[in-house]
C-alpha cells in the first residue's frame, strides 16, 4: 500500500510539471516581447539574455501617416466596440431568455433549436452575406456596423447560456413579489436579475472576449487603420518577406492584459455561472 504523502509528492509534481508545459508558450512570448532582437531565436530556455522595453515603446508609441496615435485609437476601437457588444448583446438576450424560460408560446421549441443550429456555422461562413448587407446599410468600415454584426453574432450563445440560469431560479419567488403588488417588469428587474448576477457576468465576459479577440470579421469589414481593433493592428507586424516578432509578442502582450484583468475582477462569479445552468432539480 503506497503511503499518502508519496501519493501527495507525486501528485504535486504532475502539477507542477502541467503548470510547466502551459506556461512555456507563455514565457517564450514574454522573452520575445522583451528581447531586442525581432527574429526568433534557436535557444530552447524561455529566458530573455537582454531585457529592453523597445518593443512596447514601438508599439505604444506608433502613430499614422497624418501624426495620429494608432496604438490609442485602436485600443479605443476595441473598447468600444467590445463594451457596446456585451451591452447590446446582453440587453437582447437577457429579455428573450427570461421569456423562452418562463412562459409557453408557439414556435418555442423550434426557436431554441434554431439558435443552436446557428451555432454549427462558422463565422466565415457568413462574411459575404454580412458585407453585402452592411454595405447596403452604409456600415461597411464603421464601428456600428462591427458591433452590430457581433451582436448577432453572440446573441445566441448569451440566450442559451442565461435561459439555462432562468430555469434554476424558482418561481416560487417571483409569485411572492407578485402577492406583494410587484409588477412583472419589477419582479424581474428586482427579484430575478439580481439572483442572476453570476450568470450575467459570466455571459458578459464571454460576449467581451469574443468581440475582443475577433479577427476575420473585423479584418474584412474595416479598411481604415485609424478603426482597426487590436488584433487586426497586430497582424500588421506578420509581412509577406518579414515578420517583427519582437513588435508582434509585445503587442499580444498588451491586447491580453485587459482580458486577463477582466477574469481577475469576475473570477468569484465564474464557477457559479459556468455551472448553475447546467443541471435542473
Amino acid at each position: 500500500m503506497k503511503r499518502p504523502g508519496l501519493v501527495t509528492a507525486l501528485v504535486h509534481v504532475g502539477l507542477v510539471l502541467a503548470c510547466v508545459v502551459a506556461l512555456y508558450p507563455v514565457l517564450w512570448v514574454v522573452k520575445l516581447a522583451l528581447s531586442p532582437a525581432q527574429a526568433l531565436t534557436l535557444s530552447v530556455s524561455p529566458f530573455p539574455e537582454a531585457v529592453t522595453l523597445d518593443h512596447f515603446r514601438d508599439v505604444v508609441g506608433a502613430t499614422d501617416s497624418q501624426g495620429r496615435w494608432l496604438f490609442g485609437r485602436q485600443l479605443g476601437a476595441s473598447v468600444v466596440v467590445s463594451g457596446l457588444t456585451t451591452v447590446v448583446g446582453l440587453s437582447l438576450a437577457v429579455t428573450a431568455a427570461y421569456a423562452l424560460s418562463r412562459f409557453r408560446f408557439p414556435g418555442k421549441d423550434a426557436g431554441m433549436q434554431t439558435l443552436l443550429v446557428t451555432q454549427m456555422f462558422p463565422a466565415t461562413l457568413m462574411l459575404v452575406p454580412l458585407f453585402s448587407l452592411l454595405q447596403a446599410l452604409g456600415l461597411l468600415d464603421s464601428w456600428a456596423g462591427l458591433v452590430l454584426v457581433y451582436s448577432t453574432s453572440s446573441l445566441p450563445f448569451c440566450v442559451w447560456m442565461l435561459k439555462g440560469y432562468f430555469d434554476t431560479i424558482p418561481r416560487e419567488l417571483e409569485e411572492a413579489a407578485t402577492m406583494d403588488g410587484a409588477s412583472p417588469w419589477q419582479t424581474f428587474v428586482k427579484v430575478v436579475l439580481p439572483l442572476a448576477r453570476p450568470a450575467l457576468a459570466v455571459t458578459a465576459l464571454f460576449s467581451f472576449m469574443t468581440a475582443w479577440n475577433e479577427f476575420i470579421l473585423a479584418a474584412t469589414l474595416i479598411n481604415d487603420a485609424g478603426r482597426f481593433t487590436l488584433p487586426v493592428a497586430l497582424q500588421q507586424y506578420v509581412g509577406e518577406w518579414k515578420t517583427e516578432w519582437g513588435h508582434f509578442a509585445a503587442g499580444a502582450l498588451l491586447v491580453s492584459a485587459p482580458v486577463m484583468a477582466l477574469f481577475f475582477a469576475l473570477q468569484r462569479f465564474l464557477v457559479g455561472g459556468l455551472t448553475a445552468g447546467a443541471v435542473k432539480g
